[in-house]
């Protein structure tokens, strides 16, 4: 089982250009769309959240369950669901402002125990910056770690939510000792500052940095560092493609039995360049798609 911990939220997505194009209403945020994407690859998935008991909350409860991902231990709250406003800029990327006052899945709290059978924890996006529940969040990543369980990282920052921007950094410091991979896309790794080194020496056992449609990279402990070129596509949007990042990473790990920092530090070239390449293929699909629209495993092939 890979737990995914994180907010699920609605992102309201541009029709059209300019600041009063039509919205139309997508299922997202970080955690959710990976959740997604991992059920969709196939691999057993649980979300740890909070939802609301709104027709959104249903709808994202919905849109898990037809993925596979087991919702029995997200909690439920009659608070509104988090929106997040999307700009898509002429290259397909996208922006986004945030609604989230009183929101139901800021006010998540850690569970006692995580589902039997856990071998992955992924965290990341808005729910590590928005208190109480990012404090929640971070003792369930520390928890988890202290049990053996590896964690995924993905910080994915939006600037616009973190009202201290020295303050996050070092919270995202205070963290690297808990985090078995870290991943984080090239924009976040310069405005976090440090470099993968730097983070290597501070506990995980590997880190990939995303390069939009250049490819990835990954850092290892012992000083390798391996890369792949991004897969060629028409672009529609991005949204969702850091995600699908994240459960290829974790799919493939899985199905190599791999979902360790010691195993982590076992992976050679050979397994590290075909990960890699799974990824940006399944990146690749969910960009060719308008919103977080993560592919199947049929679409996208072997690990």
């Amino acid at each position: 089982m890979i737990v995914v911990a994180g907010e699920a939220l609605i992102d309201l997505v541009p029709q059209g250009t300019g600041a009063l194009a039509g919205l139309t209403p997508a299922l997202g945020g970080g955690p959710y769309n990976t959740a997604v994407a991992l059920g969709r690859l196939g691999s057993p998935t649980a979300f740890c959240s909070r939802t609301s008991h709104d027709a959104f909350g249903e709808a994202l409860l919905d849109g898990l369950r037809a993925a596979g991902v087991d919702v029995s231990g997200v909690q439920r709250g009659a608070e509104p669901t988090t929106l997040a406003v999307a700009t898509i800029d002429a290259s397909g990327s996208a922006a986004y402002s945030f609604y989230v006052e009183g929101t139901a899945d800021r006010l998540f709290s850690a569970p006692e125990a995580l589902p039997a059978k856990t071998r992955a924890v992924s965290f990341g996006t808005c729910s590590l910056v928005l208190e109480p529940g990012a404090s929640a969040y971070e003792t369930l990543m520390r928890k988890a770690a202290a049990q053996g369980v590896l964690t995924a990282l993905d910080p994915n920052i939006r600037a616009g939510l973190i009202p201290d921007a020295d303050a996050y950094r070092a919270r995202f410091t205070s963290w690297l000792p808990s985090v078995t991979l870290l991943k984080l896309s090239a924009e976040d790794a310069l405005w976090l500052g440090g470099s993968p080194r730097e983070w290597l020496a501070a506990g995980p056992a590997a880190v990939v940095i995303t390069h939009g449609g250049d490819g990835l990279s990954v850092f290892t402990r012992d000083g390798a560092e391996y890369s792949v070129p991004g897969e060629k596509v028409d672009v529609v949007d991005t949204i969702g493609a850091g995600d699908t990042v994240n459960a290829a990473l974790l799919h493939g790990l899985s199905e190599r039995d791999a979902l360790s920092a010691d195993a982590l530090a076992s992976l050679g070239a050979d397994s590290w360049t075909r990960l890699l390449r799974f990824a940006a293929r399944a990146a690749a699909i969910t960009c060719s798609r308008a919103g977080a629209e993560p592919p199947y495993a049929d679409e996208v092939g072997a690990v």
